[in-house]
């Protein structure tokens, strides 16, 4: 389904389970402007068509004592499928990795770790760069989560 194919009320049972995806069906019909029953069958559809990947919570970092966001860049020399394979396994092994990008430009991967603090993260970059041979490996400190976990502009 692209994003032509998506009507007015498709957009905004998106829009508005971005904003909040605990609302009950009535709550979300209601929202939308549809009766619960056809708000259900779309809702369906948007799950089939795989645009609705699933549901998830938000929490607060700073509150659970998860401070600090290191954005982490990554080059290689190496290329290989058999390589890659191995790099993938292993970034995605590591919980503190929360996002995990293969890019484009000076960089070949970019990764955002969420961690505790300094020392915690020193432990992630021991972790990172143990099992796989990479050329360099930068960090870069945020200092503060301006917009953070924006819905996506549909």
């Amino acid at each position: 389904m692209k994003r032509q194919e998506l009507d007015q009320f498709d957009i905004k049972i998106i829009r508005t389970l971005q904003r909040d995806s605990s609302l009950s069906q009535r709550d979300l019909a209601d929202r939308v402007g549809l009766s619960q029953n056809a708000c259900w069958r779309r809702l369906r559809i948007l799950e089939e068509k795989g645009i609705i990947l699933g549901r998830t919570l938000r929490l607060d970092r700073a509150r659970l004592g998860l401070g600090l966001v290191v954005f982490v860049m990554v080059k290689t020399r190496h290329h290989s499928a058999s390589w890659l394979q191995t790099f993938r396994k292993h970034v995605s092994s590591i919980p503190e990795v929360v996002d995990f990008y293969r890019i484009g430009g000076d960089y070949d991967y970019m990764l955002r770790i969420v961690t505790e603090d300094m020392a915690s993260y020193d432990s992630v970059y021991q972790r990172l760069i143990q099992k796989v041979e990479l050329e360099s490996v930068t960090s870069y400190f945020a200092m503060e989560a301006i917009e953070e976990r924006r819905p996506l502009p549909i």
